[in-house]
């Protein structure tokens, strides 16, 4: 199956959820290529960014899944970068 890279940009307003969203990550941490987290403590808000290599769908549901968090919300960039195969992360 063909896979992207993309960048998902997520900004936390509500830390109830912060555990939420690191269970998600987790969840897709095969596909994860590695995770930057900025707390901006001055907003009270943290801000995350994600680079992923998976399928468009696997990107698409991590997505939803997230913006579905309460005081969450995440946009992505897509890059043209593709792969063929399983491109899962080991480590």
């Amino acid at each position: 199956m063909e896979t992207r890279v993309a960048v998902m940009g997520i900004i936390v307003e509500n830390m109830e959820s912060v555990e939420k969203l690191n269970g998600l990550l987790h969840e897709y941490g095969n596909h994860i290529i590695g995770r930057m987290g900025i707390p901006y403590r001055e907003r009270k808000i943290n801000i995350v960014s994600v680079a992923i290599d998976a399928p468009q769908n696997v990107i698409a549901a991590l997505s939803g899944k997230i913006g579905n968090l309460d005081g969450v919300s995440v946009r992505i960039a897509y890059s043209n970068v593709t792969g063929k195969g399983d491109t899962a992360i080991h480590g």
